[in-house]
């Protein structure tokens, strides 16, 4: 059992926790809770430690019978979680590789994209990329300015779903973007200037929606990559919605239209 925080494997995780420099260059994060552990990919499962405290939940110790793990002393456990009340179980795992082409669609399910510009909240983009999960969307595409997506507090708002949507940073979200319109993506972007309601467009065919910064929303170049400019209606004195729930409402008005064909 391992007994002292000073141990090297638990530095280890750590300086995983705290910096994602360290995240890339080994291409590895961490996750914890019984839910992120279990849905993991075990070939990509690189270390899993548990406290004391988890292994004496006679459930527990079933669930755990197909893993290798290491058992840490409840006092070191908590120095290495990231989270208030641990779970008391946590794994090393390795970082998925995407591309491009994996976030498109295809005839049967057409390419439905969540395109993020420099968003800072690590729970709101772990919100989104749920919640794209539950709309169906072929993919999420972030610039090098967003969170990052590997950060403790976004891998906990995902739920598990980080394991299952395609995503992709890209170094120069206008190029990308250009590929995109030449692929045939309709390109929409809730904006002030929007005439038209969010619900009013054909979502049916391949398009992508493009999501600003919580505070200063999309910037004037990235905006003029929209094919049309769409608004969320607002009741009251609301001048905006969080990024997460503007980023819902179209997500599923994609979901809705095409549940229809």
């Amino acid at each position: 059992m391992i007994t002292s925080a000073a141990n090297q494997q638990m530095k280890h995780v750590i300086q995983l926790n705290k910096k994602a420099k360290t995240r890339y260059e080994q291409r590895v994060f961490v996750v914890e809770g019984i839910k992120m552990c279990m849905e993991a990919q075990k070939e990509d499962i690189q270390a899993m430690y548990v406290s004391e405290s988890f292994l004496k939940v006679p459930e527990h110790e079933g669930k755990l019978r197909e893993y290798s793990y290491e058992v840490v002393a409840d006092s070191v456990f908590k120095m290495i979680s990231d989270t208030q009340t641990p779970q008391g179980i946590l794994a090393i795992i390795k970082m998925p590789e995407y591309t491009l082409e994996d976030l498109m669609g295809n005839k049967e399910r057409p390419t439905h994209l969540l395109i993020l510009e420099s968003i800072q909240d690590p729970g709101n983009l772990g919100t989104m990329i749920r919640t794209g999960e539950g709309a169906g969307v072929t993919g999420i595409l972030m610039n090098k300015t967003t969170v990052d997506v590997f950060h403790p507090k976004t891998i906990r708002s995902t739920m598990g779903s980080l394991y299952r949507v395609p995503f992709y940073v890209t170094e120069s979200l206008e190029d990308t973007l250009q590929d995109l319109k030449k692929q045939g993506v309709s390109l929409y972007a809730a904006h002030l200037k929007g005439k038209k309601s969010y619900a009013e467009p054909d979502y049916t065919k391949p398009c992508g929606f493009l999501i600003g910064n919580e505070g200063n929303g999309l910037s004037d170049k990235i905006a003029e990559y929209a094919d049309e400019y769409i608004r969320i209606p607002m009741e009251g004195k609301v001048e905006s919605l969080n990024a997460a729930i503007a980023a819902t409402l179209l997500m599923y008005e994609v979901n809705r239209q095409r549940s229809k064909k």
